[in-house]
């Protein structure tokens, strides 16, 4: 499988690069930059410190549809939109993993799955996939009887807030639990803000250095606290994900996708 990736230049699409170098059975065919990028001449091999791998990248993924299967996008939405439009148009599979999408691009990615097999996930790294899991059982178990609360911290580069991450836990947690989120979330508190409802599900957001993703669910109840955590120490765990997802991919003729199928979770 001849695999691309969007934004090479960026921390995460080097990883991902570095990735598919370590992959036997999958070999980058393309690669894209920013228009204008003085990276436009230079063998993408350079980028991540290995070997020459013959690919330049290209301004526009529209120039490379003849030299990849299958495309790994950690973008931006805008990027991932106009890519996921060029993925259609030329049948091509994709993996998504950029966050911070509004309802009508999602609903753009839902509607090119009927045409094309695409991979979505706000986290793609196997760990955090499983906490989905534990979160859910959780959930519905004592779920009831606790006070939720979503703690996230990243980087001070991230732009979107709360997680992609973190807003999947609390749909998983919401959904066990019969509510919808944008009813029962509540993103930070400042002044009197009261006694808490027992049915709100609450999110803290930190941004600050260097921190890769640490995530964790809080289910407090009376006389006993439930904490469900997973820490990213390296990003090479999105890009192994990521890969594991492009393989799942191979055979499948259109779809919608998440890592909870890719990990035969679901």
């Amino acid at each position: 499988m001849k695999i691309a990736v969007a934004g090479c230049s960026g921390r995460m699409g080097r990883t991902l690069v570095e990735a598919i170098c370590q992959s036997p059975d999958v070999e980058l065919g393309a690669a894209t930059v920013r228009a204008g990028s003085s990276l436009l001449s230079v063998d993408v091999g350079e980028l991540v410190g290995v070997d020459a791998l013959g690919v330049t990248p290209v301004d526009d993924l529209a120039k490379a549809t003849d030299h990849f299967d299958l495309l790994i996008d950690f973008t931006n939405p805008e990027t991932s939109a106009y890519n996921l439009s060029v993925c259609l148009a030329a049948g091509k599979k994709i993996v998504i993993g950029t966050t911070g999408f509004s309802d009508p691009q999602k609903q753009q990615i839902t509607d090119a799955s009927k045409a094309i097999a695409v991979v979505f996930a706000p986290n793609m790294a196997i760990g955090v996939n499983l906490s989905f899991k534990l979160i859910e059982l959780a959930a519905r178990i004592i779920g009831e009887d606790s006070d939720i609360e979503i703690i996230e911290a990243h980087h001070r580069n991230k732009v979107d807030a709360p997680s992609g991450t973190a807003i999947k836990m609390g749909e998983i947690v919401a959904q066990q639990l019969n509510r919808t989120l944008e009813e029962c979330a509540v993103y930070g508190r400042q002044g009197v803000t009261g006694v808490r409802d027992k049915k709100t599900i609450g999110f803290e957001t930190i941004r600050a250095g260097d921190i890769v993703g640490d995530h964790t669910v809080l289910f407090a109840a009376a006389g006993e606290r439930i904490e469900i955590t997973h820490k990213s120490s390296n990003r090479s765990i999105y890009a192994t994900g990521s890969v594991r997802a492009a393989r799942w991919l191979a055979d499948k003729p259109n779809g919608l996708f998440d890592m909870q199928d890719v990990l035969g979770l679901n």
